[in-house]
């Protein structure tokens, strides 16, 4: 009985303490804090065109792919 009382006492006191808090590095509020320097970087850098291409034979790319790799 004595440590049920103990335990739901303990988390009950343990439910109004606040949260610690954490600082790991510099603060957004810190105006001294060093930022990273703005560098441009177009949208459309990287996009790969997906325009139709014509199809191409399949079997020789997928022979690596085989059990032994090579034809019968």
């Amino acid at each position: 009985m004595k440590r049920s009382l103990m335990a739901a006492a303990a988390t009950l006191l343990s439910a109004c303490s606040g949260t610690p808090i954490v600082e790991s590095g510099a603060t957004p509020a810190d105006p001294a804090s060093d930022t990273p320097p703005i560098r441009y970087a177009p949208v459309l850098s990287g996009t790969v065109d997906y325009r139709p291409v014509e199809p191409t034979p399949w079997a020789g790319d997928n022979e690596p792919a085989r059990p032994g790799g090579e034809r019968p």
